[in-house]
């Protein structure tokens, strides 16, 4: 299949006109409508209906093929072009709001450092592209246990930390004394779905089974002030890693959280979840990127065994160190 008759026709089905795709792409409305006919014959399947312009069945089908595939597309190219180029002196790093934690803080560098913060799937794909030199994502896993990552190139990852959870609470809440709490004693409580800036309420239903955890809020972005003033004032709850609920201070026995005014958070107790975070590259890093790594990841297993081994990953399975891609 052409990828340049693919990119066209993803493009005429994302605006939904081919004179603004041909705007877009810098082609004329005669050659997008070529290229999606051409498409259209190779497939042997109408991809678009005209009037309006929309995907029929087959169309929609491929569109599900079409995204990953482009990706891997760039991805490639990037890879290659990263191989052969000088070392950058400066530094992108991609991160999701809560991914960016003490460790990290303290050890980027002075100067150079470009910080793009993401939505959770969208930093493998910024590293894989090249649009990042490294990219940081976390998540709710077992402890040790390595994060699942979307499938959009081969990528390494390292585990650099891990630390407890806590379901931020309104001061006023009936919850919000108690000195530890069973996430699945909350699958019916009112909990707001920002799966961009807080741990994803998939991350809980998969953590409880598979079930509960129905939001009561939805809130875009990846503005963690935003999502802590929502549960503030009862919104809905929340969960967190320790160090955004609390700003890293350690809990007291009875409450955190007191720097998120009129919060409290509490541990959650079970299951035995951890926040996770990861360093993620492509290829060895080089310039900037290979000096944050060398600070970010322990030099020997045997400094941290949970956190320093490297898992070469595709799709977020972990694979043999070494093997071969």
């Amino acid at each position: 299949m052409d990828p340049h008759l693919l990119r066209t026709y993803v493009t005429v089905a994302r605006l939904a006109s081919f004179s603004e795709a041909a705007r877009e792409l810098g082609y004329t409305q005669s050659a997008v409508s070529q290229h999606i006919a051409a498409l259209e014959q190779d497939l042997g399947a109408p991809l678009l209906t005209r009037r309006p312009v929309a995907p029929t069945a087959a169309g929609e089908r491929l569109l599900e093929h079409a995204g990953p595939l482009l990706l891997r597309l760039d991805a490639a190219r990037a890879d290659v072009v990263r191989m052969a180029a000088a070392p950058d002196h400066g530094l992108t790093l991609a991160t999701t709001p809560t991914a960016l934690g003490p460790l990290v803080l303290a050890a980027l560098p002075a100067s150079g450092v470009t910080l793009r913060v993401l939505p959770r799937d969208d930093v493998p794909a910024a590293v894989a592209t090249g649009t990042a030199d490294l990219g940081l994502v976390d998540g709710l896993a077992a402890p040790s246990d390595p994060l699942r990552l979307p499938d959009v190139a081969p990528l390494t990852t390292h585990g650099i930390a891990e630390e407890p959870v806590c379901v931020l609470l309104p001061g006023t809440h009936p919850l919000a004394r108690r000195t530890g709490l069973r996430l699945g004693d909350l699958a019916d409580a009112r909990w707001l779905d920002a799966p961009e800036t807080g741990l994803p309420l998939a991350h809980l239903r998969a953590a409880n089974g598979g079930h509960g955890f129905r939001p009561a809020l939805r809130c875009d972005g990846t503005d963690v002030r935003t999502l802590t003033a929502l549960a503030a004032a009862g919104h809905g709850l929340t969960l967190l890693p320790r160090s955004a609920a609390g700003h890293g201070l350690t809990l007291l026995p009875r409450s955190a959280a007191v720097d998120v005014p009129g919060t409290v958070a509490v541990p959650v107790t079970e299951p035995r979840v951890v926040h996770r975070t990861e360093l993620v590259h492509t290829g060895a890093p080089r310039g900037a990127a290979a000096m944050l790594t060398d600070v970010l990841v322990p030099p020997t297993p045997a400094a941290a065994p949970a956190l320093a081994s490297p898992t070469p990953t595709r799709g977020g399975l972990p694979r043999t160190p070494g093997a071969s891609e």
